[in-house]
């Protein structure tokens, strides 16, 4: 119980760096140097929690291995022939069309979280349907641990859009996307504010993407 409170007190650590007002320019937190508002992250895996950093600093650790930071990568990947049924997204037992899966090293197993009004929610629930997924994408196979996730959005099909997005996208990207939930989220819906922002999100999202299919991966 303490380490899940532990681990959660370390992700809303993680949001407030996202939803804060940047009235002072961003410092390293490895050596205090001065941050552009485009900085690198890095992600200790135990914990969940990202630390800001300078490209100094970001380049003296991996992204895999067993150092107590990995860097967070910078690729973003549009998945455009994802294979997934709304059968397989049922099992998956996410209650929103939100969400992200990432692998993580210290608990040996897939983790599902979903962005809410109260911070990223992970699904208890059980996976059985991601390794059929996989084997039907077999790209995700290729995330690095811990720092990349499957984000998927597929909420436009409530809202008119008939277009479902998939991404492998760096870690940091998705706990940015549900800290700008949290910070925009007004009643039970969300507000007409919050889904512009989340718009505006997936659109940069598309642009700053690398379009590939999984026949070109063959």
């Amino acid at each position: 119980m303490d380490s899940t409170r532990s681990k959660r007190n370390n992700s809303f650590a993680t949001l407030r760096q996202f939803i804060r007002e940047r009235a002072m320019v961003e410092i390293c937190e490895m050596c205090s140097a001065d941050l552009a508002a485009d900085h690198q992250h890095l992600i200790e895996p135990s914990s969940r929690k990202l630390i800001c950093a300078c490209d100094a600093c970001a380049i003296l650790f991996g992204s895999q291995g067993e150092a107590k930071y990995r860097r967070v990568p910078r690729r973003i990947l549009s998945l455009a022939d994802f294979q997934i049924t709304d059968a397989q997204w049922d099992s998956l037992m996410i209650p929103i069309r939100l969400a992200f899966f990432f692998n993580s090293t210290p608990d040996n197993r897939v983790i599902a979280l979903y962005p809410s009004p109260a911070g990223p929610m992970e699904s208890l629930l059980g996976l059985e349907s991601w390794q059929e997924i996989i084997r039907d994408n077999r790209l995700l196979k290729n995330m690095e641990p811990d720092v990349e996730a499957l984000l998927v959005n597929r909420a436009g099909r409530d809202r008119g859009q008939v277009e479902s997005e998939y991404y492998i996208a760096p870690i940091d990207e998705c706990y940015k996307l549900v800290g700008l939930i949290r910070a925009r989220w007004r009643g039970l819906s969300g507000g007409t504010e919050v889904w512009e922002e989340i718009t505006r999100f997936f659109a940069d999202l598309k642009r700053r993407s690398n379009p590939i299919r999984e026949a070109s991966h063959a």
